[in-house]
């Protein structure tokens, strides 16, 4: 039970261990967490920016070996339940555990007053196992949803995909920009990003790879203001290579693979487009060169390494 936010290869670790020991015992597996993050009730103004959002989280968890996944509605009213009183009026009668899996730092409860220890207490009167997954790391540090947003906010998301188990991605709408991409043969596409709490990678130019429908495209994505035309607001905006058709009201979803160079401005257009130019080629080697790492066109849910 938890928050889960980016279901990162610490939060894999604990899964891993629920479904194995589930069906060791004929059990059934289940994952209880919640459907907002707590601190967006108890300190809105403190609440971070969701790595995944309720449905992606529900679309990764759905590549787990966990039967069921439950997700409490997070409100003031369940906050203010002791430990004790969580464990016997939630988890016990709801669900009836058997065995109960959690991480190294799990806390829960009022003020996450709750412990291992606090578990293994009321297991022994109410008839149910604690397992805790010990700390799992990435070159030697320790995994956390704080670590990786951090990652993403600095626009490092090659070490985000190494905590994460996979891409950081995004889900946008293409809509209509004004068309400044083609004149400069560059027909991009502009996204607008849903307004949800989700975290926004850094500023700059990425490596990614777009997803429309069951169509998988390489691309190039570019992210934050754009200074070389004055007035310009902030923007997203898709390249896809080898691709030309009209997209307009598509759902993309952008797998960020790899942060290519900051936004700076240019003298003119002309030396935009040589930037431009200087970019796509380096796109496609870091595609030549990472295909087997990014998954050669197949489901971005495949782990880094």
């Amino acid at each position: 039970m938890g928050t889960f936010d980016g279901v990162h290869r610490g939060h894999w670790a604990v899964l891993d261990e629920i479904g194995a020991r589930a069906r060791r015992r004929c059990l059934t597996s289940v994952l209880v967490t919640f459907d907002r993050h707590p601190l967006t009730v108890l300190r809105p103004e403190a609440a971070p920016p969701m790595l995944t959002s309720p449905d992606e989280k529900k679309e990764i968890l759905a590549l787990s070996s966990v039967d069921y996944v439950a997700f409490l509605s997070f409100t003031r009213a369940l906050s203010l339940y002791q430990p004790e009183e969580f464990v016997r009026l939630v988890l016990v009668p709801r669900f009836r555990v058997k065995e109960l899996v959690i991480g190294y730092d799990h806390g829960f409860g009022r003020d996450r007053t709750g412990d291992h220890q606090t578990l293994r207490r009321l297991g022994k009167e109410l008839g149910f196992d604690v397992d805790v997954v010990s700390l799992v790391t990435s070159n030697g540090e320790s995994i956390s949803s704080t670590k990786i947003r951090g990652l993403v906010r600095e626009g490092e998301v090659e070490g985000a995909a190494r905590a994460l188990g996979r891409p950081y991605s995004l889900r946008g709408v293409v809509v209509h920009g004004l068309g400044r991409g083609r004149q400069l043969g560059f027909p991009t596409a502009n996204l607008q990003v849903p307004q949800g709490g989700k975290l926004i990678p850094g500023s700059g130019i990425y490596a990614v790879r777009a997803g429309l429908g069951s169509l998988i495209c390489d691309g190039l994505l570019h992210l934050g203001p754009r200074p070389t035309f004055a007035g310009s607001p902030p923007s997203i905006e898709l390249y896809l290579l080898d691709f030309d058709e009209e997209i307009y009201g598509e759902s993309v979803r952008v797998d960020f693979l790899s942060r290519l160079r900051g936004i700076r401005p240019f003298s003119s257009a002309e030396e935009l487009v040589a930037q431009m130019r200087r970019d796509r080629e380096r796109a496609i080697r870091f595609f030549a060169a990472h295909a087997s790492q990014v998954g050669g066109k197949e489901s971005t849910a495949a782990v880094f390494t």
